[in-house]
This record gives C-alpha cells, sequence and structure tokens, in this order.
C-alpha cells in the first residue's frame, strides 16, 4: 500500500542532491525544485557558510532535508565546487 507520505517523498526527492540556482527572496536563498511533479520548491537552511557569494553566481550541490520550512522543502549546501546528480 502507498502512503501519502511515500508519494510526497517521492516527489519532494528527500536526500537526493542536486545541482541548483539559487536566487535570493524575501531574504532567504531559494530554488525551483527540479521535480515538476513536487508541491514545494527548495530553501537552503544550512550549510550557507560554505558559500562564498549570496546568492552564489555559479549552481551548487543541495541535498534535500525531510522537513520543511516557511513553505518550501529545506535543503542544505552540499559543497559549493562537487556536481550534484542533476
Amino acid at each position: 500500500m502507498t502512503s501519502i507520505r511515500d508519494v510526497l517523498g517521492d516527489s519532494l526527492a528527500v536526500g537526493e542532491r542536486f545541482r541548483l540556482s539559487l536566487e535570493e527572496r524575501d531574504g532567504r536563498l531559494v530554488a525551483d525544485h527540479p521535480n515538476d511533479a513536487s508541491p514545494l520548491n527548495i530553501a537552503v537552511v544550512e550549510g550557507l557558510e560554505l558559500l562564498e557569494e549570496r546568492p552564489p553566481a555559479e549552481p551548487v550541490t543541495v541535498e534535500i532535508l525531510g522537513r520543511t520550512v516557511d513553505g518550501y522543502i529545506a535543503g542544505r549546501v552540499v559543497d559549493p565546487d562537487r556536481n550534484g546528480t542533476t
């Protein structure tokens, strides 16, 4: 049996890493979710100390975390110089 949690987990890609372009919106670094089926975009809330610029000029690798923040799925910068899965 498939639960709502399973469906949302798949569409949100919790635990996955993506190479994303970040922009600042309302004082927060955010990115469009790479999965078109995702109901939430991404707010980067961890690993900000790894960034030299805010927002960074180039895409960075972001891991999707399993919680929400202000209507976004939370993410963290993993390594601004490494490639993600997409």
